[in-house]
C-alpha cells in the first residue's frame, strides 16, 4: 500500500556502477509450516531501499506502454492533481487510477517494469541493499513496508528476498481491478498496524530484538516499533532512531 507521492527530494550523485543486483528469489510470504523466523526486519521501499517513487514512476511507464505519448501526458496530469493532498488521501486516489486495469496484465507490467529499472545505475541503494543482506545472512526474516502498487511491492520483495510484503491488497471486480483498496494505505499508523499484526503472529519475536528502515518522518510509528530503527537519508546514510520503549515492550 501507499503509494508515496510526496514531492522529489534532491539527492547526492549515486555511484555510477550500481550494487549488483538481487537475484530473483521464492515468491515473498510463503513460509514452511516448520519455518520460524528468528527476527523480523521492516523495510520501507521507496527512498529507502531503493532511490526512486516506485509508484508514480510505474504509472507513468505503465500508461506510456498502454497509450504511448497521450498516456504519459494522462499519468502526469493525475500526479500533479495528488500534489498537496494528504498522503493518505493521495495514495487512494493514486489507485484509482488503475480501475478497470485487468489484474493480471497489472501483475505483468510491474514484473516488466521492475526489470527495466532495476538495471539502471542506483536502483537500490546500496547501503540499504546491503543492510537487508546482511539480516537475511544473519537469518532475520524481511518485510517490505510499503504503500505503492502491489504488484510492484512485491516484484521487488521477490528479488530481494523478503518473506512478508506488508500493504493494502487491490480490491478486485472478477479479473480487473476496482481501483480501491483494501484496508487502509500503510502509511503513518498504517505502517505501525501492520507491524504489530505481523509481529503478533509470531509471539516468540521480541519486537526489541527487530529492526525497521524508513526514510520520512511518516516512517517513524513503524520504526518506534521495534528496538533498532533506521533512519536513511538522501544520500544513503544511515542514522540510527532512538525507539519509544512502550511501543517495543507492548504496543503490539
Amino acid at each position: 500500500m501507499p503509494t508515496d507521492t510526496r514531492s522529489a527530494r534532491t539527492r547526492s550523485p549515486r555511484p555510477a556502477t550500481p550494487p549488483s543486483l538481487p537475484a530473483p528469489s521464492r515468491p515473498p510470504g510463503r513460509m514452511r509450516p516448520e519455518q520460524s523466523p528468528r527476527r523480523l526486519v521492516f523495510f520501507d521501499v521507496d527512498e529507502t531501499l531503493i532511490g526512486m517513487k516506485s509508484g508514480p514512476d510505474f504509472l507513468r511507464h505503465h500508461f506510456t506502454q498502454v497509450h504511448g505519448a497521450a498516456g504519459a501526458h494522462r499519468a502526469d496530469e493525475l500526479l500533479g492533481a495528488l500534489a498537496g493532498l494528504p498522503r493518505a488521501e493521495a495514495n487512494r486516489r493514486f489507485h484509482r487510477a488503475f480501475r478497470g486495469c485487468p489484474a493480471a496484465q497489472a501483475e505483468t507490467a510491474a514484473r516488466q517494469w521492475y526489470e527495466e529499472r532495476s538495471r539502471a545505475d542506483g536502483f537500490y541503494l546500496p547501503t540499504t541493499l546491503a543492510a537487508l543482506r546482511r539480516h537475511r545472512a544473519e537469518g532475520a526474516s524481511v518485510a517490505l513496508v510499503s504503500g505503492t502498487f502491489p504488484p510492484v511491492l512485491a516484484a521487488i520483495a521477490e528479488a530481494v528476498g523478503a518473506q512478508f510484503t506488508l500493504g493494502a491488497a487491490l480490491q478486485r471486480c472478477g479479473p480487473r481491478l476496482t481501483g480501491e483498496l483494501i484496508g487502509p494505505p500503510a502509511i503513518g499508523e498504517g505502517k505501525r498496524t501492520l507491524v504489530h499484526r505481523l509481529l503478533a503472529r509470531h509471539p516468540d519475536i521480541d519486537p526489541a530484538d527487530c529492526w525497521a528502515y524508513g526514510d520520512h518522518p511518516t516512517d517513524l510509528p513503524m520504526l518506534h516499533s521495534v528496538g533498532h530503527a533506521v533512519m536513511v537519508a538522501p544520500d544513503g546514510t544511515h542514522t540510527a532512531v532512538h525507539p519509544h520503549t512502550a511501543d517495543t515492550a507492548g504496543g503490539r
